[in-house]
C-alpha cells in the first residue's frame, strides 16, 4: 500500500505557504515539502500536529491507497 498525501491541497485552501505551515508546526519548511511530495511519512504526532494547524482531520491529509 502506497500513502496518498492531500496536505499540499489542505495548506492551499488555508492560504499558508510552505514555510508559514512549518512554522505553525515546529519543523522545517523543508519537512513539509519532503511530507508533501512523498518522500518522508510524518510521525504520529506531527500528523496530528498538521491536522491541527489546518483544522482537519489526519484522514483528511492522509490515507492509504487502495490496492
Amino acid at each position: 500500500m502506497s500513502l496518498i498525501v492531500h496536505l499540499a491541497d489542505y495548506r492551499r485552501r488555508a492560504g499558508l505557504t510552505q514555510a508559514q505551515l512549518a512554522q505553525e508546526a515546529g519543523v522545517s519548511r523543508k519537512t513539509i515539502n519532503t511530507i508533501e511530495n512523498r518522500v518522508f511519512v510524518p510521525s504520529t504526532t506531527l500528523a496530528l500536529t498538521l491536522a491541527k494547524v489546518l483544522a482537519v482531520s489526519v484522514h483528511d491529509l492522509f490515507a492509504l491507497e487502495e490496492e
